[in-house]
């Protein structure tokens, strides 16, 4: 069989190109899979956001302090040897220093020494701390408060206003821990909805390109939106994408009918945060003709860019803050996220001011919560509506789980000279590097450029280095995820289409994040001898008579 012949033909590959890039992959790491089997290639699936670096410290110090919660509620027990009590809470810091004390060369117990005094310059209990995060691992009980352990809760705050930029306050916000940046993302539309803060009709505005979940949760027809693009339609003088948004893309959140605004920062899957110029446009608009505005800020790459500056730290009121401990930890297993809203939120503002028929309605849904169902902030009813009301009092992230993202987050703030967020950034900066070199390639210098993700316009390209009948001839020969097919067919490398994350047609999305250095540059010779390819049979179509 010939290296072309697994290629599906034009029409298939355009009704392929109307499935979820994530959908597409699938068939795209089909074919790379038969390309791998015929012609001794590997698989080389860069189309998937997992990222194969892992945070070690704060896993060890996980297990650590789970050994220790168990041996400690087995000195407590009277029963048999594997049935343990629930350890006891005075003194239970002292226990737990003497126990990391006779351990200080093993793996995770320097973390958790740093912690404890950590704790402790703090001015907090001890006792209630550790027992916290001792009776927390053993999972012994539902989470209570639901919406997250008390001292679980306070460090992730502090943490996020190390990374959310100046104005951004750990001390005025409301977190909800949740099973990643996934259920975030639905617990949010399912709360705005519930409690009649966006209705059908109502105009959202989506910076694209984008996560594709968020294009396609606006798009469901129950919620019935009215879907606006903000298109990153800037570039650099050289005429390659910048990934930022003019002003006039901007001034489209001035109508009064956009009722919501979604943004990654820094982009998915473009990769950089959002300028300077634009975070104030937007708080500009906010402050003067949209003061109503709700916007949801997904940051999960906030720690892949120095100078971070979140939406939420300029505008607190107005953002729900989605933040994942996924990317950066490598932990996607573990689903660990939290959602934030100031404690002076604007959405407890539409709350109050719902019409009296809204609010009846409302007091029924809550009404097996309390009789002061107007009291309720939306906090509170959003850790309400993640368990259909009913369930309020299982709500919340498992224990063991907030224990380990509050161990990710304590690890981070500990490492007060960066070295592991150095180590990330520059692994990604290598990577990168790696690629760049394997298409003889440059990217413009970005210093707001994450990198942890890849787009590239191929078209950008022919139209800046080949004649105009080149581009013409590929658009009349060829659908624009062409290439990604010839990729996964002929070398099996498997990428994504940036037109499935409303990005340019011919744009190639790749992650950064999931595969070795060296594969990087194999994936960059690999895509300049394919679209080489398209080259050779443009030269042998205008050479015939």
């Amino acid at each position: 069989m010939s290296d072309t012949a697994a290629i599906p033909d034009r029409a298939d590959i355009e009704r392929l190109e109307t499935l979820s890039p994530f959908e597409l992959r699938e068939t795209l790491i089909s074919l790379g899979t038969h390309s791998q089997q015929r012609v001794a290639h590997a698989l080389l699936n860069a189309g998937r956001g997992n990222p194969n670096f892992l945070a070690a410290a704060p896993r060890e110090a996980f297990f650590q302090l789970g050994l220790f919660a168990v041996q400690d509620g087995r000195e407590v027990g009277q029963w048999q040897t594997d049935l343990i009590a629930q350890p006891k809470q005075q003194d239970i810091s002292k226990r737990l220093d003497a126990w990391l004390a006779a351990r200080v060369d093993e793996p995770g117990i320097a973390l958790l020494t740093a912690i404890c005094s950590w704790a402790d310059d703090q001015g907090w209990d001890g006792d209630e701390f550790v027992f916290e995060l001792v009776d927390g691992i053993l999972g012994e009980h539902y989470p209570d408060p639901p919406a997250m352990l008390s001292y679980c809760s306070q460090v992730t705050a502090r943490y996020l206003a190390t990374l959310m930029g100046e104005g951004f306050s750990g001390d005025r916000i409301d977190l909800f821990a949740t099973e990643g940046g996934t259920a975030a993302m639905c617990y949010v539309f399912g709360s705005l909805f519930a409690n009649g803060i966006l209705h059908p009709g109502d105009g959202v505005a989506i910076m694209a390109p984008v996560f594709t979940p968020y294009l396609d949760i606006v798009s469901l027809p129950e919620y019935g939106l009215e879907q606006v693009l903000l298109e990153a339609d800037m570039t650099f003088p050289d005429g390659t994408h910048s990934w930022q948004y003019s002003a006039e893309q901007i001034d489209k959140l001035r109508d009064p009918s956009i009722k919501l605004l979604i943004c990654i920062n820094p982009t998915n899957p473009p990769s950089v945060r959002l300028s300077d110029d634009t975070l104030a446009q937007i708080a500009e608009i906010v402050a003067t003709v949209n003061p109503g505005l709700v916007i949801i800020t997904d940051d999960v790459y906030a720690t892949f860019v120095q100078g971070f500056r979140s939406l939420a730290s300029s505008l607190s009121r107005n953002t729900i803050l989605i933040y994942s401990f996924s990317k950066y930890f490598g932990a996607t297993g573990w689903r660990l996220g939290a959602i934030a809203t100031a404690k002076d939120t604007i959405l407890d503002e539409k709350l109050a001011a719902l019409p009296a028929a809204e609010k009846q309605r409302l007091a029924r849904r809550y009404s097996s919560l309390t009789d002061d169902t107007a009291s309720l902030s939306f906090a509170e009813r959003l850790v309400a509506d993640s368990r259909d009301v009913a369930l309020r009092h299982t709500a919340g992230l498992s224990q063991p789980q907030q224990v380990q993202l509050a161990l990710f987050a304590l690890f981070d703030m500990l490492d007060e000279a960066g070295a592991y967020r150095r180590s990330v950034q520059q692994l990604i900066r290598r990577r990168l590097d790696a690629l760049l070199t394997g298409l003889q390639f440059n990217l413009h210098p970005d210093p707001l450029r994450a990198g942890y993700y890849v787009e590239l316009d191929f078209m950008s390209y022919v139209n800046e280095h080949f004649p105009a009948d080149f581009a013409a001839f590929l658009k009349k020969s060829y659908e624009p995820t062409d290439i990604l097919f010839r990729l996964a067919a002929q070398t099996g490398v498997v990428a994504l289409n940036g037109s499935g994350f409303d990005g340019p047609p011919w744009s190639v999305r790749l992650s950064l994040a999931n595969l070795d250095e060296a594969d990087y540059s194999v994936i960059g010779k690999a895509i300049r001898s394919v679209a080489e390819e398209y080259v050779t049979e443009w030269q042998a179509g205008r050479a015939q008579p």
